[in-house]
């Protein structure tokens, strides 16, 4: 995920964002970041952290009111963020990197440590998100989350396992259960490389 961001060096090959080597300076505008930690400002309020970004990313301070909105913490806008719940934070962070309108969002265990109602609540605006035309890639090990994606690449230990979609990954394994899906891959694709290694 920082490859993709620009964040981290990659060993080998080449990572392009929207058309662009991954880290251009051109993209600091169009790709926003939600870490899987909440990156904000402890000592501010929910309202001065996201104005911060809007500022960073030229946008005007309204901007700030209407994302705060958008993920659920109106209520919260002048606490100080050192004073909320995880749940909350992650919301701040969420609104830090929408406040820019990016074209990707890249979400790294968005939902992580989350109650299940807040992580629903969270797909809901991922999802009008995506209606909006904004690109998601997330990150998750939760694969009933797999479920709200077009797209699904799994990976284990650093390697892809497959490239696919929630229906093709049911129908080729002949699992309902996504978690079982991948369990299946998992283990065809270990078999595979003991039966290559003897």
């Amino acid at each position: 995920m920082r490859c993709i961001v620009g964040t981290q060096i990659t060993a080998s090959g080449a990572v392009t964002v929207l058309g662009l080597p991954a880290g251009s300076p051109a993209l600091r505008h169009r790709v926003g970041y939600v870490t899987q930690n909440p990156t904000v400002y402890s000592d501010l309020r929910v309202l001065d952290n996201v104005r911060y970004f809007a500022a960073l990313y030229g946008r005007p301070a309204a901007r700030a009111g209407e994302v705060i909105d958008v993920v659920g913490l109106r209520s919260h806008a002048d606490d100080i963020c050192a004073t909320l719940s995880s749940g909350q934070l992650s919301r701040v962070s969420l609104a830090c990197a929408l406040v820019g309108d990016p074209e990707l969002l890249v979400l790294d265990e968005p939902t992580v440590g989350l109650d299940p109602v807040l992580r629903v609540d969270l797909w809901e605006q991922f999802d009008a998100l995506v209606g909006q035309g904004t690109t998601l890639l997330v990150s998750s090990h939760v694969m009933d989350e797999a479920d709200h994606c077009a797209d699904l690449l799994l990976m284990r230990e650093g390697r892809v396992l497959t490239q696919t979609t929630p229906t093709r990954l049911r129908e080729e394994t002949r699992c309902d259960s996504l978690e079982q899906a991948f369990l299946s891959i998992i283990r065809h694709s270990t078999d595979d490389g003991q039966n290559a290694a003897g």
